[in-house]
């Protein structure tokens, strides 16, 4: 088969199925070039989730007749005035979109500039149906109708109009939220589903496309290094979800999914936050246009840096700082159904006795004259364990200390605080866990962790592989504070364990932490897996579930619990502590 030139409308649909992969797709390219006019007001409007029609409407520039029949042909544009594509400043500037979009749909483009007449070119699937004056306001309109209807074979491959709603709705989300100062109003199937004014800032506005509940349980970002600016919001770890789509990255307003970044947000959230569960953030990275690369994919959805080492570490550590900054907060808000979750308990009508017996001895009358009636021997069940001692804090201290002033112990496992505005549970061990882990980070930073020689070495056995990966770590265990040495072929010798874990159990410390030693990269040192390493050993030195406290125990651990930072979560991302507001008690007693 020879060599061939193809023709210019294959040419343009081969591109479409570049730029053009769904609604979503289409809609993207078209929201952008409204942004790039100049626009104040977004207006978009779906039916069947885009596939059927796709209509953006803005207020910008707008395009005289010739404009838009040059708009129409491929790599024609307005938003490169030279060579320099590496200092393009735009969301678009291939000029790509529009004939792409016109060679699989019925495409029509409407556009009046202030104060000219309006103009519209319609094209259908390339060929061109209508050339002639319309009537608008100043801006444009462009219309896609029926996307693929003659390209069978890429239309069947579309998913359902729900998903591909949900899709297009995504888009706009992620447009929105860069830039503020826009107006968005989105439309689907004659209903209002979004709509969000201008000037709104970006904490409010990333607050109002995601989560309204947001505003109250994040932290500001702000960091600038060598010329880079990060800014934006970060959930705490403790306002997470299930999937990783609630999270929005955006380098110099383009929105993007770049694994850098995604990788650089797990890595900041590391050891706070469940394996299975995902953070909730916005960032905002503006960085010199030399030091990026926005031309590396057909939809511009990623980016290459010049330095990516830097970039990642900027992510980490604001996010870091703006964690560390949140101390003990954590997401404690009740859920909205709590009232279902309690339940009144029928209360027998006889009293409890003083003595222990179910039933007080009582007179009663017979025939037979005044006998005493017959008493029974079963015992009461024993009371439930919880206990509460004489607070040393009177209530007008208790609203001194966020965490309140503690009033007793559950279960010899949960601690009861009451503070100003709620009342506070306490997951004891969980608490403690990240406590014991911050401290070891703090003595890590300032050298080793101090270590508690045991009066009698503990022999721990294990099998040969495990004694020869911590004999291999053992200078470095010797920085948290352990000191191994090698007893034989299967066994090591413990001399000392971390003066923070206090009295722990030597041998399950040593056995877990050869689990996991065989899961690192024998490349990496134990410091760069600092929260893995002091994690595990944080664990065993804890406060375990089912030890009593004393109420002097229970308020030193509030008050280290407020001066630490993430103390809202343990070291597996669980909440350590949550809070019922009173106004929620009062619910439960319909008080309210």
């Amino acid at each position: 088969m020879s060599i061939r030139r193809l023709p210019s409308h294959l040419v343009n649909r081969i591109a479409a199925g570049e730029v053009v992969e769904r609604p979503a797709s289409a809609l993207k390219e078209l929201v952008e070039n409204a942004i790039d006019s100049g626009a104040t007001r977004v207006a978009v409007v779906l039916a069947a989730g885009g596939v059927e029609r796709i209509e953006v409407a803005d207020d910008g520039c707008g395009m005289s007749p010739d404009e838009i029949a040059l708009a129409l042909e491929r790599h024609a544009t307005s938003k490169l005035p030279d060579d320099a594509i590496e200092a393009v400043q735009t969301l678009g500037f291939r000029g790509e979109a529009l004939p792409s979009i016109a060679s699989v749909a019925r495409l029509t483009v409407e556009s009046r500039p202030r104060g000219a007449e309006g103009w519209a070119r319609t094209v259908d699937n390339g060929t061109v149906e209508y050339d002639g004056p319309a009537a608008l306001p100043p801006g444009t309109r462009v219309v896609v109708e029926e996307l693929f209807a003659r390209v069978p074979a890429r239309r069947k491959f579309l998913r359902s109009p729900r998903s591909e709603y949900a899709s297009c709705l995504d888009v706009v989300k992620r447009l929105a939220m860069a830039r503020p100062d826009i107006a968005f109003a989105v439309e689907h199937d004659g209903r209002r589903v979004l709509a969000v004014p201008a000037a709104e800032g970006r904490p409010g506005r990333v607050a109002a496309l995601t989560d309204r509940a947001l505003a109250d349980n994040s932290v500001a970002v702000d960091l600038e290094r060598d010329g880079h600016v990060l800014g934006g919001v970060a959930g705490l770890p403790t306002f997470h979800r299930g999937v990783a789509d609630h999270q929005y990255l955006f380098v110099n307003g383009r929105p993007v999914r770049d694994r850098l970044l995604i990788g650089a947000i797990r890595g900041a959230y590391a050891e706070m936050m469940p394996r299975d569960r995902h953070a909730v953030v916005a960032l905002f990275l503006d960085v010199p246009a030399s030091e990026v690369d926005v031309n590396v994919h057909p939809a511009k959805t990623e980016v290459r840096f010049r330095d990516p080492a830097l970039v990642r570490g900027m992510i980490v550590s604001g996010l870091r700082r703006a964690l560390d900054a949140a101390g003990h907060r954590v997401a404690h808000s009740a859920p909205a159904d709590i009232g279902a979750l309690w339940r009144p308990e029928p209360v027998a009508a006889v009293a409890a006795p003083a003595f222990g017996f179910d039933t007080l001895p009582t007179l009663g009358s017979s025939p037979g004259g005044t006998l005493l009636r017959e008493q029974r021997t079963t015992f009461l069940r024993p009371p439930p364990q919880a206990r509460a001692e004489a607070s040393w804090a009177s209530p007008a201290e208790r609203d001194d200390y966020p965490l309140g002033a503690a009033r007793g112990q559950v279960n010899k496992t949960y601690i009861v605080a009451e503070a100003q505005d709620g009342l506070v549970l306490v997951d004891q061990h969980a608490a403690h866990e990240r406590l014991v882990l911050e401290r070891m980070r703090a003595a890590l930073a300032g050298g080793r962790v101090a270590s508690q020689a045991l009066l009698i070495p503990e022999v721990v056995e294990l099998d040969e592989p495990a004694c020869d990966r911590l004999e291999a770590r053992a200078a470095e265990l010797a920085d948290f504070g352990l000191e191994l040495e090698r007893f034989g072929a299967r066994a090591m010798l413990v001399r000392a364990t971390p003066a923070l874990l206090g009295s722990g159990d030597p041998t399950a410390l040593v056995t877990d932490l050869a689990d996991e030693l065989a899961a690192y990269d024998e490349a990496l040192s134990l410091r760069e897996r600092l929260d893995a390493v002091a994690g595990t050993m944080a664990c065993h030195g804890s406060v375990r579930a089912g030890r009593a406290l004393s109420l002097a125990e229970m308020n030193a651990l509030l008050r280290e619990m407020e001066a630490t930072p993430h103390s809202g979560q343990c070291n597996h991302g669980r909440p350590t502590w949550v809070k019922l507001d009173f106004p929620d008690i009062e619910k439960l007693f319909a008080r309210r």
